[in-house]
């Protein structure tokens, strides 16, 4: 399986075999657009599911309980506060979390007491925190602020790194797909949006730049002697780069995801909801995401966007017409070559005249229409100007 794979890397480093990834690269666009449709209109459907540091209000853990269902928290909430609807979570094997709304000091102290007489462990097992709106705001305003100061930050940058705005353009159209394929699935899952999870889509921004950028050096090395070139075009060679780090994207991507996806398991099966379960999920699916993105769209945008400078189109013209005239003069071409090599071969001129001197003496042959318009032109012309002299001549 190994040694297969480590084949089928080499064929496609050499040239030897090809994925469509520019070719398709329109097929490859429709599936991302399909699955952000999906993922929007299921996510619209379900809603978000915002923490506590973003929506504010009041927390209790209850610790140390020897039944974790959900269900006694829920019934003591609406008994003491018939218009809130709490959020339960289980955190661990003995650790209950209940989030409800903004309560003051009476009512967090009397819902805390309930609490634990409902789980049964000692008042002093129940934990307290509270969030004001004013806190969970500034969270979000800071958090949408360094989102947006990171994605201009990289595009200046990958704009000068590799002297072309279109280049960053593309790799920046990448990295939004991978912002929206992240975003959609883990609110379809329904995992809590904490700072953690932030934190993961910060870290999946940045291993989708560096995947796509290790693709965009490959494609300009790839280009760089592209105008001494006629047998390939920027598309062929953008291909090209594509399919010699395919193999080395998915090597590192596995090597990545092993870890990422124990954290995984551990926080969502042993420790329960928590910051290792928000951070892992995220980096989970952008991962995944950002080496699709980086193979599969990123090389296919670039073309797009390049194809029509003036160097590139007009490259691309003249090895496409290249390639008709040698797909013209194929058989037929080289037929009629043959035979003009033929007729101009000074053996075969020898040996008509030989022919003709051991030919019989006899009348001249009756020549033919072809032989007529060849001794018409090596006839010498007569002037028509002594002819008109003569003619006035004459006249007078």
């Amino acid at each position: 399986m190994t040694a297969t794979f480590a084949r089928f890397g080499n064929d496609l480093h050499a040239g030897r075999r090809t994925v469509p990834i520019v070719t398709r690269r329109r097929t490859w666009y429709l599936i991302s657009l399909a699955l952000i449709a999906l993922l929007a209109v299921v996510s619209v459907l379900r809603g978000p599911n915002l923490g506590i540091e973003f929506t504010g209000g009041s927390e209790f853990q209850i610790a140390g309980v020897t039944d974790t269902e959900q269900g006694s928290a829920r019934e003591v909430v609406r008994e003491r506060l018939p218009d809130n609807e709490p959020k339960v979570t289980v955190l661990g094997q003995d650790t209950v979390r209940v989030q409800t709304e903004q309560l003051d000091s009476a009512q967090t102290a009397a819902l805390a007491e309930d609490l634990a007489a409902a789980y049964e462990v000692a008042p002093e097992a129940v934990s307290t925190s509270y969030i004001g709106p004013v806190w969970s705001g500034d969270v979000t305003q800071k958090m949408m602020r360094g989102v947006v100061v990171f994605l201009l930050l990289v595009a200046a940058m990958m704009a000068l790194y590799f002297r072309n705005l279109k280049s960053s353009l593309a790799a920046m159209a990448a990295l939004i797909h991978d912002m929206l394929v992240t975003a959609g699935i883990y609110l379809v899952v329904g995992f809590e949006i904490t700072p953690g999870t932030v934190i993961g889509f910060l870290t999946v921004m940045g291993y989708s730049l560096y995947d796509t950028i290790v693709v965009f050096d490959k494609i300009r090395e790839n280009t760089a002697d592209l105008d001494a070139r006629s047998d390939v075009t920027y598309a062929d060679q953008v291909q090209l780069a594509a399919n010699q780090t395919l193999v080395r994207s998915i090597n590192t991507s596995v090597v990545a995801l092993l870890p990422i996806g124990s954290i995984l398991a551990i926080g969502a099966f042993l420790l329960g909801a928590g910051t290792l379960k928000d951070i892992s999920l995220a980096l989970f699916i952008g991962i995944v995401a950002g080496t699709y993105s980086s193979v599969f769209l990123a090389p296919g945008l670039l073309v797009d966007l390049r194809r029509r400078e003036v160097g590139i189109a007009a490259h691309t013209e003249r090895v496409e017409r290249a390639r008709r005239g040698e797909q013209a003069g194929s058989a037929p071409q080289r037929a009629a070559d043959a035979g003009r090599a033929h007729r101009d071969d000074p053996a075969d001129h020898a040996d008509e005249a030989g022919d003709a001197s051991a030919a019989p003496a006899g009348p001249d042959p009756v020549p033919s229409a072809a032989g007529a318009r060849r001794a018409e032109r090596h006839q010498p012309r007569r002037s028509t100007r002594r002819r008109r002299t003569t003619t006035q001549r004459g006249n007078r």
